[in-house]
């Protein structure tokens, strides 16, 4: 049987400070904070999707995952509904700084602009609008 995936539900990050990296993604892209599955793990909400946290320390027991996770090691890109200006300007007022942008951008929907960021692990977070350039 062939099938085609749907879409993207969940993404696991690494983090080393799993505090410090949930405080950011609440304080900087405002996502919710929740807890799940029976050991209390971690996780980001943001519309119908997730970001789970993974601790650097925890073992493959503890979470079955990829062969080698380590912080700093993602890419993401989040779809925002304001202009890449109001990002800056948002960044800016967080004290995160901006690694570039704003700058063109091909989305999975078509043209996006995009500005730059990185999440206390080093991660590089994209964060993008749809629509005219800012």
């Amino acid at each position: 049987m062939r099938f085609a995936v749907d879409r993207l539900d969940h993404l696991v990050i690494t983090c080393a400070d799993l505090e410090k990296s949930a405080s950011w993604y609440q304080r900087v892209l405002g996502m919710e904070r929740a807890a799940f599955g029976e050991h209390r793990r971690t996780a980001l909400k943001f519309g119908g999707q997730k970001l789970n946290l993974r601790p650097q320390t925890a073992t493959q027991e503890e979470w079955f995952t990829g062969v080698a996770p380590i912080p700093g090691s993602q890419d993401l890109c989040f779809v925002v509904a304001v202009t890449a200006q109001d990002v800056i300007a948002h960044l800016h007022d967080c004290g995160v700084t901006v690694e570039a942008g704003p700058v063109p951008k091909a989305g999975a929907f078509g043209p996006i602009t995009s500005v730059y960021c990185r999440d206390p692990d080093g991660n590089l977070i994209e964060i993008a609008t749809y629509g005219p350039a800012a």
